[in-house]
């Protein structure tokens, strides 16, 4: 990831990012035990190390690493071409930053609360590789904020990896959901498959919302009869055939102007937000 990000920035930009993982590394350096992208590994060392660090530097003041996890925005554009700023180098600099720097619950949420739409995204997608305990309490109230806003880029990143493994059945059939009210391609939520066959539950929300947009005159969204078919599968067999007599009747349009523009990996093509980086 590191080699690939500094590929595609010009001369300035890789030297401040060197010094911002030079920052991250430094500051994770204390209680650090492994590879900086463990996932879920016990963060009682981390944590009391960086609790440590905030009372060295002093109350309120944000750590080097933290500054650079905020201003990347500005400093990271493309060689070619030239100086142009690169919006997709700056969220991969951001979560690289975070993952080095072995962010812990309270910095996590600190940098989230505070930071913009680009900022809060970054840290949606770096929750999964962070070390933040098992039971994931420490990033769980972010995945649910963002799921409570509009902005599609951050409901995507939000129904990533750490979703999945930490959303309980409710929550994340909600999520399911929320992708498709806001356009947002169920491509981005993960684990889909495997947590959606059989769930009869799903099933029913699903046939609920395709009925009332269709009494409404509105389009069913192009997603809904897909994961309603997986729904249909024996959670026993990825092979199981739907059993089409049993879905809801769907009419999705083929009108899909008005969904915002998902790129191959499942998460929205970098465009406006409510916020810039």
């Amino acid at each position: 990831m590191a080699k690939a990000l500094r590929d595609r920035l010009d001369a300035d930009a890789r030297a401040w990012l060197d010094e911002a993982l030079a920052e991250a590394t430094a500051h994770a350096a204390p209680g650090a035990t492994g590879h900086a992208a463990a996932t879920d590994a016990p963060a009682a060392t981390d944590a009391f190390a960086h609790s440590a660090a905030g009372e060295a530097r002093g109350a309120g003041t944000p750590a080097a690493w933290e500054m650079r996890f905020a201003s990347a925005g500005r400093w990271c554009v493309r060689e070619e071409p030239s100086r142009h700023p690169d919006p997709e180098a700056t969220e991969a600099a951001r979560v690289l930053i975070l993952c080095t720097a072995r962010a812990d619950g309270p910095t996590v949420t600190r940098l989230y609360e505070h930071g913009t739409a680009a900022e809060r995204r970054a840290v949606l997608l770096a929750l999964p590789r962070l070390p933040l305990g098992t039971d994931g309490r420490p990033g769980l109230p972010l995945i649910e904020d963002a799921l409570r806003t509009n902005d599609t880029r951050l409901v995507a990143a939000a129904v990533g990896p750490y979703a999945a493994r930490h959303l309980d059945a409710h929550a994340w059939r909600h999520a399911v959901l929320k992708c498709l009210f806001t356009g947002v391609s169920v491509d981005a939520v993960a684990g889909l498959a495997e947590r959606s066959r059989g769930d009869g539950e799903l099933a029913r929300m699903l046939g609920d919302y395709a009925r009332e947009r269709t009494s409404a005159g509105r389009p069913v969204p192009d997603d809904l009869p897909r994961v309603l078919a997986l729904t249909q599968m024996s959670p026993l067999s990825a092979d199981t055939s739907p059993d089409s007599s049993a879905s809801p009747s769907v009419s999705p349009s083929a009108d899909r102007s008005g969904n915002p523009s998902i790129g191959s990996s499942g998460s929205p093509s970098p465009g406006p937000s409510s916020e810039e980086a």
